[in-house]
């Protein structure tokens, strides 16, 4: 493991990770519904991926409840154990699924969350949606209590607006408690939060902003666009959003894939090193890894620097997605 690499503070908490974190959404793939998203990963290939990014640099993984009803988080952890990974050499994001609950919720399942990622850290846990029956104040004040007794970290919320934004800050700070994050979709080909206010908010209240799905379904990869028959072996809930934009990004991903070729790295390393720069420190990004390569690309996105050339000619290309 190394700490060479940069680190940024997560939002004010004093929390610092990677400029890229993983993604292990994946690790619950191949049951339930999300075998219609991924394919089941071994638990050695799961072992050898969180081995790869934590030697690389990266220091943190998000996970969820959601994911697999807890297999994401057990089977995370297991890989943590079986590599020998200290608690201080890990950082660890998790969420609550707010969907049909109250806040109430959040202090009952929480021993849950601590038990499926036992003998580790919850350094920061997220509301994942903006749809509980409770108020956003009462989300956060039981975030508060748990911060409180010790049993997370930091609080962080998910796919929330600008102004929902602001009033989970709020409602925290009244506990004299940072906001840390706000998860939500951010890449080259959906640019969204730049112009309805999300970003806004995260910028002026100091919330970093964690953008999932970073590659688009690996759209940005330019795998698809290299062999389109890739996409019949692609699990059908991805495969739809992959095909419908794969001709509009083909410019695009030439475009990158000729800044590519100058620094030996890939596409998506170029894509994930303008979304995790192109705002500053504001922005990180967790793709996802199913395969151990995916994980050293992660890890080696920060070994380059794009020029302000380069920053403004990919701006350029993708603002119609804003």
């Amino acid at each position: 493991m190394t700490d060479t690499k940069p680190r940024r503070e997560l939002g004010k908490t004093g929390i610092e990770i990677s400029p890229v974190g993983i993604g292990v959404m994946q690790f619950a793939g191949g049951k339930g519904f999300f075998r219609f998203m991924y394919a089941d990963v071994p638990q050695a290939d799961k072992d050898e991926i969180v081995k790869i990014a934590l030697e690389g640099g990266v220091n943190w993984f998000d996970t969820a409840e959601i994911y697999g009803m807890g297999r994401s988080e057990r089977t995370f952890q297991q890989a943590l154990v079986n590599n020998g990974v200290n608690d201080e050499h890990v950082r660890i994001a998790t969420k609550w699924w707010p969907a049909p609950r109250r806040a109430a919720s959040i202090g009952r399942t929480i021993k849950n969350r601590v038990s499926n990622l036992e003998g580790y850290t919850i350094d920061l846990h997220q509301v994942h949606w903006p749809s509980s029956l409770s108020s956003i104040e009462a989300q956060m004040n039981a975030m508060a209590d748990l911060v409180e007794a010790g049993k997370i970290r930091s609080v962080g919320i998910s796919n929330f607006s600008g102004e929902q934004t602001r009033q989970a800050h709020a409602a925290l700070a009244k506990r004299k408690i940072p906001l840390a994050s706000n998860q939500v979709h951010f890449c080259l080909i959906d640019r969204s939060i730049e112009t309805n206010g999300v970003l806004d908010a995260a910028k002026e209240l100091g919330v970093t902003i964690i953008a999932y799905s970073p590659l688009a379904s690996g759209l940005l990869s330019g795998k698809y666009h290299k062999d389109p028959d890739a996409l019949e072996k692609t699990p059908i809930a991805r495969r739809g959003r992959v095909s419908r934009q794969l001709a509009e990004t083909r410019p695009l991903i030439e475009a990158l894939e000729g800044i590519a070729a100058k620094y030996n790295v890939t596409v998506s390393q170029v894509a994930l090193n303008w979304t995790v720069n192109f705002h500053g420190e504001t922005v990180v990004a967790i793709p996802g890894a199913s395969k151990p390569y995916q994980a050293r690309e992660t890890a080696g996105v920060l070994d380059f620097s794009l020029t302000d050339a380069e920053m403004a000619q990919i701006d350029e290309l993708t603002r119609r997605y804003k």
